[in-house]
């Protein structure tokens, strides 16, 4: 009998392996332990895997198929899977998940509903949102994730600081992952949060409003810090037409320009640099303020142009730096 049931046995084993690797394949090689047992692979097995070093475990609910380094698609469904049945990645997670580049995150966030079981892991951050919506879902492939405008606004929401929150929303829309049309859409279901003022702002500049937001705040900052009044909008003539300067200081010869979000577009660049350099040849000091710095970054960039007025001798700013 035993010699009968032997190879019946190993083919089994060997069915098993095989509904596992092909699940692996479409899950960037990670799997949950519900997943593992429900293709029929006992506990045993598993813990016979991890000790010959054939699998690994990342957190305590999800195993890779494999030992080498992981992918950040794997990291990626490993975070999701480790959240359960209901999970999806939210905030920057998801925006990693869609493409974003270049933004780094100290452990995946992944949001549940109200009601779900929710535990400490050191991989992943999971936790309940009172703000769950069955129709936030993203379409498309890889691991389920909250959609982008509605990611990017928790993400800022979330974020350790408000430089942090304004960095996220602006390399979204950078770099295409989510227009800030959406965003701003998707900010009109929040109703309360400690950071949302901040987040309506940056957002705002994102849309386009930058002239009139951002140019109030640089006149606010000027009184706040005692600095004199600058002439805004002044009209200068060049070669291709009229221009606009955004903030003048005539007598000490100092331009400043408040650069918005569109001044990263590759079609400004040239203009911008030309108008520039045409305010250069008479004469003038140009400092450029970008309106993110003007959110984040604001005491620095003033220094800057406190210096720049110093050094052309406005009264009571002391001797130039």
């Amino acid at each position: 009998m035993k010699s009968l049931e032997t190879p019946r046995t190993a083919s089994l084993r060997a069915a098993r392996r095989q509904r596992v690797e092909r699940l692996a394949r479409t899950q960037s090689g990670a799997l949950s332990r519900r997943q593992l047992y429900a293709a029929g692979i006992t506990r045993a097995e598993v813990r016979a895997n991890l000790r010959a070093r054939r699998w690994q475990r990342v957190g305590r609910h999800v195993v890779v198929v494999h030992t080498g380094p992981l992918a950040l698609a794997t990291t990626l469904w490993a975070a999701q899977l480790s959240g359960g049945p209901r999970a999806r990645l939210d905030g920057a997670s998801s925006l990693i998940a869609a493409g974003l580049d270049g933004f780094q995150v100290d452990r995946h966030r992944v949001s549940v509903p109200r009601g779900a079981r929710v535990f400490r892991d050191r991989v992943v951050d999971v936790r309940q949102t009172r703000r769950w919506r069955t129709d936030d879902i993203a379409a498309g492939g890889g691991p389920p994730r909250t959609r982008s405008e509605v990611a990017a606004v928790r993400g800022a929401l979330w974020a350790r600081s408000d430089r942090q929150a304004a960095l996220l929303l602006t390399m979204v829309v950078q770099q295409g992952v989510a227009p800030a049309d959406r965003i701003g859409q998707a900010l009109l279901q929040v109703k309360r949060d400690p950071r949302l003022a901040f987040v309506i702002d940056v957002v705002t500049d994102l849309l386009g409003g930058v002239r009139s937001l951002a140019e109030l705040d640089f006149a606010r900052e000027c009184r706040r810090r005692g600095l004199p009044e600058p002439t805004r909008q002044v009209v200068r003539r060049g070669r291709d037409g009229r221009y606009y300067l955004d903030v003048v200081w005539e007598e000490w010869g100092l331009v400043v320009e408040v650069d918005g979000i569109q001044h990263a577009l590759a079609q400004e660049v040239v203009a911008d640099a030309l108008r520039h350099n045409d305010v250069t040849l008479a004469e003038l000091t140009v400092l450029r303020l970008p309106v993110l710095g003007l959110r984040v970054a604001a005491d620095e960039f003033f220094d800057q142009i406190e210096r720049a007025l110093a050094a052309a001798g406005c009264p009571g700013l002391g001797p130039a730096a």
